[in-house]
């Protein structure tokens, strides 16, 4: 097997001295490091090297970082940009935002920041690799937005980014974290009239709550010890675009009611100004933890509630989707198949068996980690279930410990696993058959023959009482 591919950086900036202290911090994080000096040699080497990321100055002796951006992304839009400036032209980050850039920083900066806006910048990249594979294997007539999967609720939600995006009405996201939320926000923004506007995320919990205030709404200089020029907030970046507010109920309260008034009134002001500021964007907002406890406990304020809620969607967990494990955990093999240069065919049946197993508190994202993990440990054509992580092996070596009691006739013990597997299945009898190993058709006739009833409730849903033997 191929040792794992490192992602490829390069750096564009005539200070020697800020190439090679980031060109050192980086590569300590294990990642291939390029950089050049110059446009014309930044033009050279892009057209003949694929990157994953490009770090941009914005002044350059032959150019600017707008036009490195515009390259970048004219030539390979999945490339993400972070762009470098020490001139506090705000006016200049934000036209870098809207050509296209993941984000900027300001000279100088901590170099920890850094290190976690590369991450998070390469996380975006690997999506936008991934959305555009499955764009090309699904067709434009099959388009789903990168989700993948056949489960109802799923593609209930499809369809309301089908119908709903085009509008200009706000959107709120619920559901665990890893299941896919910014990846539902940015279809929304790419379906709507504002596709070709910036698309800016902030998340509500990973900034101090005394820090928020300034990056949402901006601030003019002398408005607090520090604050030495004027600032624009990511409210009036996000001007003719999206602005997505990540774990909204993170939000203190008293900010809560600035941002409605935003809302209802399309107008700012920055910390100690005094000019009211047009802004024109869409508010997509998402949280992790149910809309009506945080109503319950005063975490989110009912008016702000009713203002970001016009369409509301709920992400149903993974444990909830369980057919849609194979297809999804075949969809990452594929894709880390090709980052890791190995040739696995497909998952064994007992392999799909114990991912059908699994709770996935994590959601899409464990099933990602594990299947990536299983595909570097995987030796032969078949992920095997020894390739799953530990808490895998630790449920097959439970299962192999079952101890059957003496004398129980056989067809007691085979409707006792029938039985109990429905229950752990919510009474769901495709995945129950699938953690079985047993053929669909059969498995009614066990049920008919055991005399096992899965009751239904009116929209014939499995209703509490799962399963009977009657």
């Amino acid at each position: 097997m191929k040792e794992p591919q490192r992602k490829s950086i390069l750096i564009v900036d005539d200070d020697t001295s800020v190439t090679e202290s980031l060109g050192l911090v980086l590569q300590e994080g294990g990642f291939r490091v390029f950089d050049v000096h110059n446009f014309a040699e930044s033009i050279a080497i892009l057209n003949s090297t694929q990157f994953d990321l490009v770090i941009t100055d914005f002044c350059l002796p032959d150019a600017t970082g707008i036009e490195v951006i515009t390259h970048v992304k004219n030539e390979t839009p999945e490339t993400e940009v972070i762009l470098m400036t020490g001139h506090g032209s705000l006016d200049i980050t934000i036209e870098a935002i809207k050509r296209g850039a993941y984000y900027y920083l300001e000279k100088p900066f901590d170099l920890a920041r850094l290190r976690t806006l590369v991450d998070r910048a390469l996380e975006v990249a690997a999506l936008r690799q991934e959305n555009e594979l499955l764009r090309r294997t699904l067709g434009d007539d099959s388009e789903t937005f990168g989700m993948i999967g056949r489960d109802p609720k799923l593609h209930q939600i499809i369809q309301t980014i089908r119908t709903a995006a085009p509008s200009d009405a706000s959107v709120l996201i619920e559901g665990e974290s890893g299941t896919g939320k910014e990846l539902i926000a940015a279809a929304f923004h790419a379906q709507s009239q504002r596709a070709s506007g910036p698309f800016i995320r902030i998340n509500c919990a990973a900034i101090p709550h005394e820090l928020i205030e300034s990056e949402l709404f901006g601030y003019q200089k002398g408005a607090f010890t520090g604050a030495d020029r004027d600032k624009r907030g990511l409210m009036e970046a996000a001007s003719g675009g999206t602005l997505l507010l990540d774990e909204i109920a993170e939000m203190p309260t008293h900010l809560q009611t600035k941002l409605l008034r935003v809302l209802q009134e399309r107008k700012l002001r920055r910390l100690g100004g005094e000019l009211e500021i047009d802004v024109n964007f869409r508010l997509d907002s998402a949280t992790n933890r149910n809309t009506s406890t945080l109503l319950e406990e005063d975490v989110l304020r009912h008016d702000l509630y009713f203002r970001i809620s016009t369409i509301k969607i709920t992400v149903p967990p993974l444990r909830e989707r369980l057919d849609d494990v194979p297809l999804i955990a075949t969809h990452f093999l594929h894709r880390f198949n090709k980052q890791y240069g190995t040739e696995i065919l497909g998952l064994s049946p007992d392999t799909v068996s114990h991912l059908l197993r699994y709770n996935w508190p994590g959601n899409i994202r464990e099933l990602e980690s594990v299947i990536e993990r299983a595909v570097v440990f995987c030796r032969g054509d078949q992920l095997l279930p020894e390739c799953l992580p530990d808490e895998f092996q630790r449920t097959r070596l439970n299962n192999s410990s079952f101890v059957i009691p003496p004398l129980v006739p056989l067809q007691d013990i085979e409707r006792e696993a029938i039985l109990q597997t429905l229950k752990r299945t919510s009474g769901n009898i495709r995945r129950s058959a699938q953690i079985l190993r047993c053929p669909r058709p059969t498995f009614y006739r066990k049920l008919k023959k055991f005399g096992i009833k899965v009751e239904r409730d009116a929209d014939n849903k499995p209703a509490e009482k799962l399963a009977t033997s009657v």
